[in-house]
């Protein structure tokens, strides 16, 4: 039985406060492996078999933390590669996570797998000419950005930023070499290839690809400490096939355990809305999307007079509602005619994607509920559950009306956004038997206080309006 919205009850009264970085950032680090055909666990692997090469070399105590969350946010840039990347070959390398694909501990995804092989691990120098010129490398500026706003240090920026340095001086964005690329950088990049290696090929090869490229992509002293580490066998624990993922997890968390800190209201939304930024950032269609319906609903909640605690609950939850989008290929978010039958499944399993990426985290479980809800309708005609109105509390109902009000005013492939006027007139088709009637009025009231109606980009009159909100929005 599928546990909703309406019916959750909570079993045990969370503290928001006991909260530590290192469990939400275990958690949503899981949605990094979505994007661009990753293998299911691959950070949080990478962050072990990391951590354990930085554990012989005795680090001081704030590398040590800045490598720890270096590890886990490595490809936090990589959202917005998804989209050059069909561009330049036709294949993102991302395709649709079902259900049990994300509960499997060990599910490669072998077209992406093989895009690594063939594109980037082998053979790095024609696809690093093409990752200049489409812009990919700058991958990592941006991800060094990010974990700079979330306060993750110098050390832990400079890693990301640096990650495909490689020793010989071949790698980019600066082609620096040697002891001139960050040492946490070179720790990462040999903790990446470990484990993109051993899923598809096998340790031993993973082993032995390291020793072949040690002194040209590796620093010679961190793989003899990985070989060392392999002979005592004291590298792979919970890094292997049919290693339980929950144990790897719970294994990374417990590196953390010296340094856990309980997270205040304002850093968990800091979070919250750069993983928002990622999500908005895999489609140029979707700029700012997870953003604008935050602010929407939040507007909804405000006006319609919920508690505090429960307006930063619709807040949160309409900040991450599309987080399971990054597993949905831009051959289908950027497609520009209809979509088939199986790319349609493939959307409509976001949203439940979206649910089990956050109730990894405690006190994130009715977040997670009410976020995986958003595409659901009061008559049934959603999804991905098919749920009706005795299904859906008020805060799921909130954040339907401000993804629809935003998935209109938006650019999307297949048509351009539409004016404030002509998006409110559209949304009353369907309220009340699809859309909650006391949400939209409270959206009518919030945002009749504009001096004047929005025009947004690519504004459009229709005589079909009618065809537009009938198109879901992906």
């Amino acid at each position: 039985m599928i546990q909703t919205s309406a019916s959750f009850r909570r079993e045990v009264q969370d503290v928001e406060g006991s909260i530590s970085l290192s469990e939400i950032i275990s958690a949503l680090s899981y949605a990094l492996d979505l994007t661009e055909g990753a293998v299911h666990g691959h950070a949080l692997r990478s962050c072990l078999l990391g951590m354990r090469i930085a554990g012989e070399m005795k680090l001081p105590s704030d590398q040590t933390s800045g490598l720890y969350f270096a590890l886990l946010l490595k490809d936090i840039g990589c959202s917005n590669n998804a989209s050059r990347l069909h561009q330049i070959i036709g294949n993102d390398g991302g395709e649709m996570k079902t259900d049990e694909d994300l509960t499997n501990p060990y599910t490669p995804n072998r077209p992406g797998l093989n895009l690594l092989w063939k594109k980037i691990l082998p053979a790095a120098a024609p696809m690093r000419h093409e990752n200049r010129h489409a812009g990919i490398g700058f991958r990592f500026d941006r991800g060094a950005s990010i974990l700079t706003k979330l306060g993750m240090g110098q050390f832990a920026a400079e890693a990301v930023r640096s990650l495909d340095e490689h020793w010989d001086g071949s790698g980019y964005p600066d082609s620096v070499k040697g002891e001139q690329i960050p040492l946490l950088a070179r720790i990462c990049a040999v903790a990446q290839h470990l484990d993109i290696f051993s899923a598809g090929r096998g340790t031993q090869s993973a082993i032995d690809t390291l020793e072949q490229r040690s002194g040209t992509w590796f620093d010679p002293q961190l793989v003899r400490i990985a070989l060392s580490l392999h002979r005592n066998g004291a590298l792979w624990a919970h890094c292997l096939p049919g290693d339980s993922e929950q144990d790897t997890r719970q294994a990374v968390l417990d590196l953390d355990a010296g340094t856990q800190h309980t997270l205040k209201p304002g850093q968990i939304d800091q979070i919250c809305e750069a993983f928002a930024d990622v999500v908005d950032a895999k489609s140029h269609f979707t700029f700012r999307h997870s953003i604008g319906v935050a602010d929407a609903a939040l507007g909804i909640a405000e006006t319609m007079g919920l508690r505090a605690d429960r307006v930063q609950l619709v807040h949160r939850a309409a900040l991450l509602h599309d987080i399971g989008k990054l597993s949905v290929s831009n051959s289908i978010l950027d497609k520009r005619t209809h979509l088939d039958a199986n790319e349609w499944k493939a959307v409509h399993q976001h949203p439940r994607i979206t649910r089990l990426i956050l109730e990894r985290v405690r006190s994130f479980r009715e977040m997670a509920i009410i976020a995986g809800e958003h595409h659901e309708k009061l008559d049934g005609s959603g999804y991905p559950d098919r749920l009706t109105a005795r299904d859906l509390s008020l805060e799921s109902r909130i954040i339907a009306v401000a993804d629809v009000f935003g998935a209109l005013s938006e650019d999307r492939p297949y048509r351009p956004g539409i004016n404030l006027e002509e998006t409110l007139s559209i949304m009353t088709k369907f309220v009340p038997h699809q859309l909650d009637g006391d949400c939209f009025d409270a959206l009518v009231a919030r945002v009749s206080h504009a001096r004047e109606p929005r025009i947004l980009p690519g504004m459009h009159t229709s005589t079909s309006l009618l065809e537009y909100a009938l198109e879901p929005a992906v």
